[in-house]
């Protein structure tokens, strides 16, 4: 299993795309990190139809605005961590070099989460660093809570947590860039909107649209609201329903591999 897991980093550490990530989630981090500092500590944060959230909750978004774009990126590595082997060919050497499949995907599984964390860190550098500046600019606490660290340790987990999921999309939707184009579609579009929708209708707001990924993803970092009318989960609550979505999708994708015949 040791040999399997280090085999997948390598595969991933050898390639110009870890950087070229690296680079960008830590700039993300940076940017989004300012740009929530001055929206949610100006006048107009206090306007109606404004997002809401006491000193913590702005804290944690400011902190945590990278994930809006981390987690895409990690969508994106997860579905490139199987798409490529299918696309390139060499997923027949990868269970040639590891005659049993399900340790092979397990080794996946690992050297993903593995990598979630690695760009959580990264991604937590710069915006974390820029959003102290930014809030101590704008004379608010940069650390009003002891949860604040509870939320930066839980946005290494959510960053693992969507890469699981990428690689489930990428398992299910053998063909690599209709896998990232749905995958980013329905995450970045589709699910927002949808989310965004149901706020509307009471039954969705209560009882469908806490529990879509974006919103677990909110509930688990403490972000601010995007309305007084929202309902969300507990951290805890949401952190389960991310591990759901990332368990079904893998889980699923891992058996369909175990049993599918590899050319």
């Amino acid at each position: 299993m040791t040999t399997a897991i280090r085999s997948e980093f390598r595969k991933f550490f050898t390639t110009r795309l870890w950087w070229g990530m690296a680079i960008a989630i830590f700039v993300g981090g940076a940017a989004f990190a300012t740009l929530f500092g001055f929206l949610l500590t100006s006048d107009t944060a206090n306007q109606p139809g404004a997002p809401t959230g006491d000193a913590v909750q702005v804290a944690s978004s400011v902190y945590t605005g990278g994930l809006s774009i981390g987690y895409l990126l990690l969508l994106t590595i997860g579905v490139l961590q199987i798409g490529s082997e299918y696309r390139h060919k060499t997923i027949s050497g990868t269970f040639l070099a590891t005659p049993r499949r399900l340790r092979a995907m397990l080794a996946k599984v690992v050297a993903l989460l593995g990598i979630g964390a690695m760009y959580g860190i990264i991604s937590l550098l710069g915006s974390v660093s820029v959003g102290a500046l930014v809030l101590g600019l704008r004379d608010r606490d940069a650390f009003p809570s002891g949860t604040i660290v509870r939320t930066l340790a839980l946005s290494l987990l959510v960053l693992g947590l969507w890469a699981l999921i990428g690689l489930g999309i990428g398992i299910l939707i053998p063909n690599q860039v209709a896998a990232l184009l749905i995958g980013v579609g329905v995450a970045w579009i589709v699910e927002p909107i949808l989310g965004f929708a149901m706020n509307f209708w009471e039954f969705g707001r209560e009882h469908v649209a806490q529990f879509l990924p974006s919103s677990a993803t909110n509930a688990i970092v403490n972000a601010v609201s995007n309305s007084p009318d929202e309902v969300r989960l507990e951290w805890w609550g949401g952190a389960l329903v991310l591990m759901a979505y990332a368990a079904v999708l893998s889980g699923i994708g891992i058996w369909r591999t175990t049993r599918a015949d590899i050319a």
